[in-house]
């Protein structure tokens, strides 16, 4: 295989890889909430198992908390009680995996 034909084949996995990364998400960054605005913490994690916010700065009181409309909760559990966010995941759970009928065979 020459040069010319390693780059392009090295090309389309790459294109592949971002086209069925970018498919499988079920949740684009345009979908999501904005990062917070907390200056209590400087690094802010999309979890993708509660669909919000999670500080991930060791240096903050809140590292590990996850943020939901203005609050921070300091574990999944906390969350998953508020009830703002039990309609937030009511209403917004669709596609793969969220028992709801739809798209590709629904």
């Amino acid at each position: 295989m020459n040069k010319t034909e390693r780059m392009m084949k090295n090309v389309l996995l790459t294109a592949t890889a971002s086209v069925l990364a970018i498919g499988m998400s079920g949740c684009s960054s345009q979908d999501r909430p904005p990062k917070p605005k907390d200056k209590s913490c400087d690094d802010w994690e999309w979890d993708n198992d509660t669909e919000t916010w999670q500080c991930d700065d060791d240096s903050s009181p809140h590292f590990g908390y996850f943020f939901w409309a203005g609050s921070f909760f300091a574990n999944s559990s906390a969350l998953k009680k508020s009830s703002s966010y039990k309609n937030y995941i009511s209403k917004g759970k669709t596609g793969i995996g969220s028992g709801s009928k739809g798209g590709f065979g629904g």
